[in-house]
């Protein structure tokens, strides 16, 4: 994972993530990287690549209920999934790397698409 980065601040909100775990667990927790700025009520797509095991989980939408700075809850029953594992170095996936990517949020929590960034 060493050669994965995201913007912490790009100019599009919310930003995309990379993510650091998931929990099996009903409801997944996620941890990122680094704070994810988030709120609650957003709706994310995980990507998750085969080399970071948890494939079920790979494409799946839901809404998060922010739990901290760098973690979330999201609508996902993850108890039967593979585990997730960052692949350890030296390997040839250490540039493939499991995002959170917000595609939505309800339209009553709507507001940091009107945050200027620039």
């Amino acid at each position: 994972m060493s050669n994965c980065y995201a913007v912490e601040d790009p100019i599009y909100q919310p930003g995309m993530r990379i993510i650091s775990a998931i929990t099996k667990a009903s409801p997944a927790v996620v941890t990122t990287t680094f704070d994810h700025d988030f709120i609650t009520g957003t709706i994310v797509r995980l990507v998750i690549p085969r080399a970071d095991g948890m494939t079920q989980g790979d494409k799946l939408t839901g809404e998060i209920t922010v739990t901290g700075t760098d973690t979330f809850s999201i609508d996902i029953d993850s108890r039967l999934f593979d585990t997730f594992s960052i692949p350890s170095s030296p390997s040839p996936h250490t540039d493939v790397c499991a995002l959170v990517i917000p595609i939505g949020s309800k339209n009553s929590i709507l507001t940091i698409a009107t945050k200027n960034t620039l």
